[in-house]
């Protein structure tokens, strides 16, 4: 098996392998297959050696086309703004690592995020180009993320998400919902809706489970404890705007709103607080809880 190429500057590259076609270099095939790259850029990142083959030889302008070969380059954005937020490392060890994501930081490599990512800032910190996100959190939540540090245990780890033997408990800012007795579940279908980033509930039977409970009531908005039983995508977004309380600054549930650009003025009030698990391989608890603290307008804690 060959080795994928190394990170740069903590970015993994991107592999497409060539279809059928007519192109006669690789360089036309990117051309055309990625439109919103001009020419001009993929000849300046061939210069550098961003582009290589399977074989870890640079692409240049004139390799000829051969379908299924494999192509790696590295995504870039000119002149990428940088998120103002910074993460905070709670734990590392040879196996796992343990991110505390700010708001409005992505994970992974995303749209003109590129660079600034959770995954490529911690692997310049680091220096480990083998470290891997376990699973994800939106952009817009803040809160815990685990990595693998060691390709040899990632699959046990990995595991921990795939057989839900891993406990993931958030908290949310939303409107009172004083008509509904908590704790209660929401089950219900969610798959993709329009636009394609969206998701949405449909009849038919359930594929999404969110347990919830209330922590704290305030004037108008209270505080919550989502625990969710499966992983859907936007899961607990949905499940609170479907029953009548869309988490605070949601800019997609239920409705879409437009914000510019670098506004950070009103971060999701979502927040992933506690990851809590048997390590695979030493069997021992673990637990893990964030330091970021979502705001709480005017709530008041539930008496004991």
């Amino acid at each position: 098996m060959r080795e994928r190429p190394p990170s740069i500057d903590g970015l993994a590259p991107s592999t497409l392998q060539l279809p059928q076609g007519p192109w006669p270099t690789v360089l036309e095939c990117l051309c055309e297959r990625f439109p919103a790259v001009t020419r001009a850029q993929w000849l300046e990142r061939m210069a550098r050696g961003r582009v290589v083959g399977s074989d870890g030889n640079p692409v240049t302008p004139e390799t000829p086309y051969r379908v299924g070969l494999e192509v790696h380059y590295w995504r870039e954005v000119p002149n990428e703004t940088p998120i103002p937020f910074d993460e905070v490392v709670l734990h590392v060890d040879d196996d796992l690592l343990v991110a505390d994501k700010p708001h409005f930081l992505p994970v992974t490599p995303t749209g003109v995020h590129v660079h600034e990512t959770l995954l490529g800032r911690l692997i310049r910190r680091t220096g480990n180009h083998a470290l891997a996100p376990l699973h994800r959190i939106d952009r817009e939540t803040a809160g815990l993320v685990l990595f693998s540090t060691n390709p040899e245990s990632r699959a046990r780890y990995q595991a921990l998400f795939r057989e839900r033997r891993i406990e993931k408990h958030y908290e949310a800012i939303a409107p009172a919902l004083a008509h509904v007795e908590f704790p209660c579940t929401r089950s219900s279908r969610v798959v993709p809706g329009e636009p394609f980033f969206r998701m949405q509930e449909i009849e038919g039977p359930a594929n999404s489970e969110t347990r919830i409970e209330v922590i704290a009531r305030g004037d108008g908005c209270w505080r919550y404890a989502l625990t969710p039983i499966t992983g859907r995508k936007h899961q607990l977004r949905v499940h609170m705007a479907a029953l009548g309380a869309p988490i605070a600054n949601d800019p997609i549930y239920p409705s879409l709103i437009h914000r510019a650009a670098g506004d950070y003025s009103s971060p999701l009030q979502l927040l992933a607080k506690r990851l809590s698990f048997v390590d695979p391989l030493s069997g021992v608890e673990r637990s893990f809880a964030s330091k970021f603290l979502l705001r709480q307008p005017r709530i008041h804690p539930l008496p004991e």
